[in-house]
């Protein structure tokens, strides 16, 4: 684990607000302590120029360390029940096992002050039931393994009269497959009531809070007086709890994170690191996908060996904003002889100051976050300490958990990430990657965005900064203050609230420009009971690295359908005029102007500029060598781009490894030509209220910026359309063609 490394309670905060931080320090190592804000994070030396500003404070210095852990895993915990296991007891749950040979795993255990019950998989892979007392350990195994991915009914049985019994019961047997079984051991009942409760996993003999996590889905986890082991797993499998003295019912509060016990103790718990709720349960009939409207058929939690939730760290330090601070962006920069990191935050205005606004992408900066690419520390180490640039990287971190762009170690995909952990690719002064451009700098997220910071910085033009996570706490509100609002290179992942206040923002006469590309493509929800927590389902179609399994397109998080906004009428089209239509590899290439630059309508984007159909700009820059790249947006008014929408230059990629996204192939020929899909539209439209929209339909364009110091042909047009959305003068009609 990275010896010096930490994160902050939240992604934003105002002047006279705090923030906290929280931090571990390997062998419990004091460190230094400063803040900065970043003008510019990219820390290539051949680049536009590093530049931070020291902000000093009262916490500036020495702070002692505290070595804090990381333990992968999600599970349950409910706490005691008056229950005595004296005259037996009978534990079943029905599981959909996804790694059953994986190793030992627990599926519900029960502790007393000198004993342990529990009910798992052996690492052999079948059902095991385990007694420990002061007199020894009593373990009952079957041979048969489980297999994956099906449903099974298990059973443990502590039997009054001397015996502990496991079985395991599939729900549809397989011809020629013994996966079925019965076995039992001598025992004899432990006193004393149950102290504790662990579902999803076994106690653990370390520091960490459980262990031997299971990987797969749970349902209806229940204990019962001791019963005939064959009744006990019949009426499992009917649902039948009557006689429960307690069941822990998953469909009950689907979108939070506390479970149901419907027993008559009421022994109510909580999911300990983000599993996934709102999964099908053995009883769906495929004939309701969305959980809301048959929340008993989503009754199963997928619990995961390697989920991740907020760490719960011993808090370092508060902050509390200095109100001279100015909007931007900031880290709390720790450094020992062993480590340093940046630790980012963003610093909103007490009251808006400006006309423009920054929106930074932080649900999108949070769905990446902590990206495991094998290989990725080693292939940038030499480049990072060239560059003095933060070394490490999630692939040498793993125990921080995953990005929703990885798969969990049983093959299904990461649907939640939480905000409270550090995210070490999510870092100022950082190199995200091997860029293939010379002199290029591999940026992405905060310092890739710094750019356009560093780009306002030195035009003079006072901005303000807002986060994604900002937006979707307030809405439109958050936006209202400002005549301008800029996107930055990747906004990706927007929630509905946030859909929202953008089109009411531009309703409401707001300019907006849009200098990514990939952007308003997916859904993501953060949690109402832990907004530290965002959920992601790749429902349909769409570019992705997994899907959602069949009856799972519906969010916890709020309980929406997931996927592309496309797929639920709220194309990028419809709000930017263009919407992602092209993947490659992280190369940028130029633009060409077309003859809707001639247009009088946009006569202000071309002051100073020698701006001729056909001639050629952005062909250079710090991200791919080229302003048109990476992920690509074109316009397409059978999608939404309003008719009004003026293509003004195009960044036309015809490359062996670009190719179309796939919810735009219905067959294996694409139905544009080549050039009106892999290309990046940079157009223009007015809205009917006075605004106007300014897009630039590509991943690298904010990369091309910087070159020659800022004095280019694209940093100049982007400057005179910035200039003019400033301007409190309405855009005026569209003139009839």
């Amino acid at each position: 684990m990275h010896p010096l490394v930490g994160y902050t309670d939240r992604w934003s905060a105002k002047p006279g607000e705090p923030i906290r931080f929280m931090v571990s320090s390997a062998d419990d190592q004091a460190y230094a302590l400063r803040f900065v804000r970043h003008i510019c994070a990219d820390p290539n030396p051949a680049g536009p120029g590093y530049h931070e500003i020291a902000m000093p404070t009262a916490l500036d210095g020495s702070h002692p360390g505290l070595a804090q852990g990381a333990w992968l895993g999600s599970f349950a915990r409910a706490q005691g029940l008056p229950i005595s296991l004296s005259e037996g007891l009978a534990i079943t749950a029905t599981i959909w096992p996804t790694l059953p040979s994986r190793g030992e795993q627990g599926i519900v255990a029960l502790l007393g002050e000198n004993w342990r019950l529990t009910l798992g998989i052996s690492d052999t892979g079948g059902a095991i039931a385990r007694l420990t007392t002061p007199a020894g350990t009593v373990t009952s195994r079957i041979a048969a393994s489980l297999l994956a991915r099906r449903w099974y009914d298990v059973a443990l049985v502590l039997t009054a009269t001397g015996t502990l019994q496991v079985a395991q019961s599939p729900h549809r047997k397989v011809g020629g497959m013994v996966d079925f079984g019965t076995a039992e051991a001598a025992a004899t009942c432990p006193t004393g009531a149950v102290t504790g409760v662990l579902l999803a996993a076994m106690p653990s003999d370390s520091a960490a809070p459980a262990g031997c996590h299971f990987d797969g889905k749970l349902e209806l986890p229940t204990l019962r007086p001791a019963t005939p082991i064959a009744a006990a797993l019949d009426q499992q499998h009917r649902h039948d709890t009557t006689d429960a003295l307690a069941s822990w019912d998953f469909s009950i509060g689907i979108d939070g994170f506390m479970i149901h016990d419907s027993g008559p103790a009421a022994a109510h718990g909580e999911l300990i690191n983000l599993p996934t709720r709102a999964m099908t349960g053995s009883n769906w009939t495929g004939a309701v996908h969305d959980w809301k409207q048959a929340p008993t058929q989503y009754g199963a939690i997928h619990f995961h060996s390697d989920d991740q939730g907020d760490l719960g760290w011993r808090e370092a330090f508060t902050l509390d904003i200095p109100a001279d601070w100015p909007s931007g962006f900031y880290s709390a920069h720790i450094k020992n002889a062993t480590g340093e990191d940046l630790i980012p935050f963003f610093v909103r205005p007490t009251t808006p100051r400006a006309k423009v606004a920054v929106l930074v992408p932080t649900f999108t900066y949070q769905v990446y976050s902590s990206y495991v690419r094998p290989g990725r520390g080693a292939e940038i180490a030499e480049r990072a300490a060239l560059w003095g640039a933060l070394p490490e990287t999630p692939d040498r971190n793993r125990e921080f958990g995953l990005s929703t762009y990885n798969y969990h170690a049983d093959g299904s995909g990461v649907a939640i990430t939480t905000q409270r952990r550090p995210m070490l690719d999510t870092r100022p002064r950082q190199v995200s990657l091997m860029d293939p451009a010379p002199t290029g700098s591999g940026t992405g997220r905060i310092c890739a965005d710094s750019y356009v910071i560093d780009w306002l910085t030195r035009l003079g033009i006072a901005h303000d900064v807002l986060t994604d996570h900002d937006l979707h706490a307030e809405g439109a509100a958050a936006l209202a203050p400002y005549r301008v609002v800029l996107t930055l290179q990747h906004p990706e992942y927007h929630s509905e609230r946030m859909m929202q206040g953008l089109a009411d923002f531009l309703d409401a006469g707001g300019r907006l420009m849009y200098l990514g590309g990939n952007g308003f493509y997916w859904r993501a929800e953060p949690s109402a009971a832990a907004p530290h927590a965002l959920e992601v389902r790749r429902a349909e179609g769409g570019i992705r690295v997994w899907a959602t399994e069949a009856g799972e397109s519906y969010h916890a998080f709020g309980g929406g359908y997931g996927g592309l906004w496309r797929r639920v009428g709220r194309p990028s089209h419809a709000l930017v005029g263009s919407g992602f239509s092209s993947q490659g590899r992280h190369l940028g290439f130029p633009y060409k102007f077309t003859e809707g630059i001639t247009d009088p309508r946009v006569a202000f984007i071309t002051e100073g500029i020698d701006a001729v159909p056909g001639s050629v700009f952005g062909d250079s820059g710090f991200m791919g060598g080229g302003a048109a790249g990476f992920e690509l947006d074109s316009a397409d008014p059978r999608y939404g781009s309003p008719p009004n929408t003026l293509i003004i230059a195009k960044g036309v990629v015809v490359h062996p490894d670009y190719g179309p996204v796939n919810e735009d192939m219905l067959t294996i020929r694409h139905p544009r030509p080549v050039a009106d899909w892999s290309c990046a539209d940079m157009l223009f439209f007015e809205t009917a209220a006075g605004g106007a929209v300014f897009s630039v339909g590509s991943m690298t364009y904010v990369g091309s910026l910087p070159v020659a110091g800022y004095d280019n042909v694209l940093a100049k047009l982007t400057t005179n359309v910035l200039r003019r959305f400033i301007d409190d003068t309405p855009f005026g009609p569209t003139p009839p063609s």
